[in-house]
């Protein structure tokens, strides 16, 4: 998670900035919390795995600076792309590389479109009836959900780098969790289908985005008023870290005005429905048959030949309509 771009730079330093999305604690939570929006013919399954889905949340961020191209799945720098972005950007991948280039995307984040592409693993999943793999693409759909409603994962000044306000991405999305999330309600409601998934992940990109300004323009006020007491010294473990000092943390947390528990409970609530409309859509298989299953290597195989042939037998049928149609 850490890069450290100077030799002997302080461990204190390093911990009190660790974290370039939700962090650990937050991916976790979310996950956890999601689980219990499912219905009764998913939750059996998911609570059982639940353990694994809250630790395998954080898996997209450890591979982070060791995969190439995994970085860009967590955000999307909104301003690169000009005014009202959030409204002219191409909604489908493909148009987007067509009309933008596969390099310039790359570089200014990919994240909504890879909520849609992990929908669409975890449904073939669903359709392969493969445990493992429910189970790992489940945790990590939620991970890239939580990730879209971060304000600080819309832009290019994802730390505050850029005006004056380096390490505000762990202030907000890893220390105000940590220290506040205890009171906040997370009584979601039950997941519901989601007929179109796409417009779902750029609503989460468009909601954390209109919170950017006041993210930034909040912490500003705060430091013109109490910057000489912006940070702390805590004990954690054997080492003593640096961090903000629970007293300006919590003034920025009500100048926020409860905007990180509603960015938490939208991710909650979309990480069900995602699961949720995930399974529907793929013929709401019966997982309880799954609770003590294991499938062997050879049958997850043919089922993998077997989609692959009904998929392109699909696309051939919806050209064939096309086609008839002209």
């Amino acid at each position: 998670m850490i890069q450290l771009k100077q030799k002997g730079f302080l461990l204190l330093t390093a911990l009190a900035s660790l974290s370039f999305t939700w962090g650990f604690f937050a991916h976790e939570h979310i996950n956890r919390l999601a689980v219990f929006t499912l219905p009764p013919s998913m939750i059996g399954f998911y609570k059982m795995h639940v353990e694994y889905l809250s630790e395998a949340s954080v898996n997209p961020d450890k591979r982070r600076y060791a995969v190439k191209n995994e970085a860009p799945k967590h955000y999307i720098d909104l301003e690169e792309y000009g005014d009202s972005a959030i409204h002219k950007l191409p909604r489908y991948w493909q148009e987007a590389v067509d009309s933008i280039g596969l390099d310039a995307l790359m570089e200014r984040g990919t994240v909504p479109w890879e909520i849609i592409r992990q929908y669409f693993l975890l449904k073939d999943a669903f359709l392969l009836y493969d445990p493992s793999k429910i189970l790992r693409v489940s945790a990590e759909l939620g991970h890239y959900v939580a990730d879209a409603h971060v304000p600080l994962h819309t832009t290019s000044n994802y730390d505050g780098q850029l005006t004056g306000q380096k390490g505000l991405h762990a202030f907000w999305e890893s220390r105000l969790p940590e220290l506040f999330f205890e009171e906040y309600n997370f009584l979601v409601g039950p997941a519901t289908y989601q007929r179109d998934v796409n417009r779902c992940a750029w609503q989460a990109v468009a909601s954390a985005n209109a919170a950017l300004d006041s993210v930034l323009q909040m912490e500003r006020k705060l430091f013109a008023k109490r910057g000489e007491k912006k940070y702390s010294f805590e004990t954690r473990g054997k080492q003593t870290v640096k961090v903000v000092a629970q007293n300006y943390a919590k003034e920025y947390h009500k100048l926020l005005d409860g905007m990180v528990e509603r960015q938490m409970r939208l991710s909650v609530k979309m990480v069900g429905d995602l699961w949720y409309t995930a399974w529907v859509d793929a013929g709401q298989p019966d997982l309880s048959k799954l609770m003590e299953y294991t499938p062997s290597a050879e049958e997850l195989a043919q089922r993998e030949i077997e989609l692959q042939k009904w998929k392109e037998e699909s696309k051939n049928s919806r050209q064939d309509d096309h086609n008839n149609e002209h």
